[in-house]
């Protein structure tokens, strides 16, 4: 499974996004250790104060796992991960919390530790931790039998159009996915040799080069959007100027905000927004389908929970009473026979938590399943938007150039009409 980590402190704020409803379709808080809370605001609360008396400001360290697509994954085969990720860490013994997530038809974990050591009232140090995750990460491919990302077999190779948590936000405020913005500009780069070549590949694309205020290249959308070239193309700022140089002489993105505004013409904009309109229709059943499912989901959690605990609590009972009370009770320690009658209890009760748990392992993959086959749908969606999103804005990019040749031309001729008049004169 793919394992990523980060040092981080802002404890109230993790606590809020590890539990939002809105973005997760469920939310299980599998585990608090070391913390006297039973609820991770407090818990991570806890972990702050203790680190007010030291210097550290990064007093948390947080990993996610997120198995392969498909993949079910049981709770112990997570906790054991969680488990070796600790000692590779040098994190054992450390106050935790676990948190399981699902939405769109996987289901990942997340696990916080505290950094800070309470005995020595030092922060455990994370040197290397990316490297040793990575190992790990491929040992639990290979043990399950997962087909390995070729970028985690080399990180040569790693996907071109995967994106940082920063993408994903402003592609999510546009309402698109930002793999196609990262494939789409570096084809543009791909297929162009110049500084010419690469203007005239965005702009059939609906794109437009300018120079931003913090670096040397950025890119703007035919909506004024502006996207970080170097991040885009997973280049150096060095290897932007060998071929696009400085950028001096590229106009700001104010300037070319306003250019844009002046070529996009009502037509254009509503043949925009009718487009975007049909996807968000098509987009909104499958979102309904999707709310619908995850409430009957829900309750069938609830149902299976309650009815655990209710066979828990009476089977609890049952096991209590069949303990001898009184003389009797006496006697039975006298001979050995309480201690056979407590321990068959515990084997028992044992055997229940096993059986419980499988029964909920059961119900989530059962859920998953039928999750999946309503992904499969919004994947299917998504691939036609983004081939109409294509198009569109290579539409966009035509009609920009043919606007821009008209105006020339007409510019050109108004100016041979001025040489002509003078010449009469």
């Amino acid at each position: 499974m793919i394992l990523k980590a980060s040092q981080r402190g802002g404890g109230q704020d993790l606590a809020i996004h590890l539990m939002r409803t809105d973005d997760n379709e469920h939310i299980s808080l599998h585990e608090l250790r070391g913390f006297a809370s039973d609820n991770l605001k407090d818990a991570f609360k806890e972990a702050e104060a203790v680190s007010r008396g030291t210097k550290c400001r990064q007093y948390l360290f947080s990993l996610s796992l997120s198995p392969p697509e498909r993949a079910n994954v049981s709770v112990e085969d997570f906790e054991l991960a969680i488990t070796r990720a600790e000692k590779r860490l040098g994190l054992e013994d450390q106050p935790r919390a676990i948190v399981f997530h699902e939405k769109e038809g996987r289901r990942h974990a997340h696990c916080v530790w505290s950094r800070i050591d309470a005995d020595t009232m030092t922060a455990r140090q994370m040197s290397f931790f990316k490297t040793k995750l990575t190992g790990l990460s491929r040992d639990l491919y290979l043990e399950h039998g997962w087909k390995m990302p070729r970028g985690l077999e080399n990180s040569r190779e790693r996907n071109p159009t995967n994106f940082t948590l920063a993408e994903w936000q402003q592609a999510k405020r546009q309402g698109v996915d930002p793999r196609w913005m990262k494939q789409t500009l570096q084809e543009c780069w791909k297929n162009s040799d110049s500084h010419k070549a690469f203007i005239n590949s965005l702009k059939e694309n609906g794109l437009f080069l300018a120079k931003g205020d913090q670096r040397g290249h950025v890119v703007l959308d035919h909506q004024g959007e502006v996207y970080a070239l170097s991040r885009a193309l997973g280049l150096k700022a060095k290897d932007l100027r060998d071929r696009l140089g400085d950028g001096a002489d590229l106009p700001a993105v104010e300037k070319t905000r306003r250019e844009i505004g002046k070529l996009m013409s009502p037509t254009v904009r509503r043949h925009i927004e009718e487009t975007r309109q049909r996807f968000y229709e098509r987009s909104s059943k499958l979102g309904s389908y999707k709310q619908e499912m995850t409430q009957l989901h829900r309750k069938s959690r609830l149902t299976l929970a309650d009815r655990q605990q209710s066979e828990w609590t009476n089977e609890t009972l049952a096991r209590t009473a069949s303990l001898p009370k009184g003389l009797r009770g006496l006697w039975h320690r006298l001979t050995g026979t309480y201690q056979t009658v407590r321990k068959h209890n515990e084997t028992e009760a044992q055997l229940t938590r096993e059986r419980h748990a499988q029964e909920r392992q059961q119900l989530v993959e059962k859920q998953l399943a039928q999750r999946a086959v309503l992904q499969d749908r919004f994947r299917h969606l998504r691939k036609q938007q983004a081939a109409q999103l294509l198009e569109l804005r290579r539409e966009i990019g035509r009609y920009l150039k043919f606007t821009k040749t008209d105006a020339s031309q007409t510019r050109s001729i108004e100016r041979s009409r001025g040489r002509g008049l003078r010449l009469e004169r």
